[in-house]
């Protein structure tokens, strides 16, 4: 029988539990998160975190000992790698300086882990664990270079052969993974995997795709309170992501300005649509701006990929719901927009699926 997980996705004003067996979502439950308890994509306060969950999990009677718990773009590393073909334990020595050009402060203080996307004379490797996508345990730090999965997520490379391997490899603070390992031993919980938003959406596109559709491609737009995020997939490998310094905020700092409130409150306002905030000229031109910076970003990343046959978004995140903002995507985009839930099997009948998309995905990586 499938192990079950408790998929936990730590956001910036909500936090989301999907409890999973396998590829099926047994249930999920979210509470709102205290003002600035995650800053930078790590949690300011691991007692008050753990005690959050905690009692959440109490609240809505969840019972789970595996936690997979989400890690925040913001904190952690990700990029895919063309190496020399190299054994297991060369590849994790070598691993940390393909980061050398990203990582700033001292590289002993992250962990690594990745996995293969291919190998030489292979367009795809067979399905094993080290197929996947990457997903890993709280592990001390060491030097110079730390798996954060021990439990058997790194693939098995070739002996010497002179030839190159591709993989996609990931880069996270060990202080981040020892906090995250403390968050759920406080809720009663072992920290068994901990996944990089990409290994998140690779585990559903991986869980849902159709047969004979290997090389589709996706953009997944997460609609964000601070940000909105583009991840762009080709089958299950990830191509890129693009981050925008555009999100609900922006539209709660247009609706405060003009109905005279707090940004809280307007908050709640663009939510509930209270008064037909939603529909106002001002909300309009907010949502026309920011479909024209997706619009220029998706054209970006057309141009640099010029064989690319992109065509389908789905749509994740709190402004998924907001019909006016999807609409605006829809007439700027000229792409076929998705449900979210499309990306859950059984993700119809999830009540809410968008929201909860990072953590089932942790949950079924």
């Amino acid at each position: 029988m499938a192990k079950k997980y408790l998929g936990v996705d730590i956001g910036y004003d909500t936090l989301k539990l999907a409890v999973c067996r396998g590829r099926k979502v047994k249930k999920t439950a979210s509470v709102p998160m205290p003002a600035n308890l995650l800053r930078d994509g790590r949690v300011t306060s691991v007692e008050t975190m753990g005690g959050l969950l905690r009692e959440t999990m109490k609240k809505y009677r969840i019972h789970a000992g595996n936690a997979a718990l989400v890690l925040s773009g913001e904190a952690v590393y990700l990029r895919t790698a063309v190496m020399p073909l190299m054994n297991t334990e060369q590849l994790l020595y070598n691993i940390a300086y393909e980061f050398n050009d990203y990582i700033t402060d001292d590289i002993k203080r992250y962990v690594f882990d990745y996995a293969m996307i291919s190998e030489p004379g292979r367009k795809k490797k067979p399905e094993k664990k080290g197929q996947e996508a990457p997903a890993q345990e709280a592990s001390a730090p060491a030097a110079p270079a730390a798996s954060l999965s021990p439990f058997g997520m790194e693939s098995e490379p070739a002996e010497d052969s002179g030839d190159t391997m591709e993989l996609l490899a990931v880069a996270a603070p060990g202080e981040m993974i020892e906090d995250l390992r403390e968050v759920s031993r406080k809720a009663g919980m072992k920290l068994k995997k901990a996944a990089p938003v990409e290994s998140a959406y690779i585990a559903l596109i991986r869980a849902t795709a159709p047969r004979g559709a290997e090389e589709r491609e996706y953009c997944i737009l997460d609609l964000g309170y601070h940000a909105i995020r583009m991840y762009m997939f080709r089958g299950e490998r990830h191509m890129v992501t693009r981050a925008l310094e555009v999100g609900l905020s922006n539209l709660d700092s247009v609706i405060a300005d003009e109905m005279g409130v707090d940004q809280h409150l307007a908050h709640m306002y663009l939510l509930n649509n209270f008064d037909d905030c939603q529909n106002q000229p001002y909300s309009v031109n907010a949502y026309n701006s920011i479909a024209i910076e997706l619009q220029r970003a998706m054209n970006f990343y057309r141009f640099s990929n010029r064989d690319s046959q992109l065509a389908d978004v789905w749509l994740t995140g709190g402004g998924a719901v907001i019909e006016p903002l999807r609409q605006a995507i829809v007439d700027a985009l000229d792409m076929t927009v998705h449900d979210a839930a499309e990306l859950v099997p059984g993700g119809a009948k999830v009540k809410d699926c968008h929201s909860f998309l990072l953590a089932i995905g942790a949950a079924m990586v």
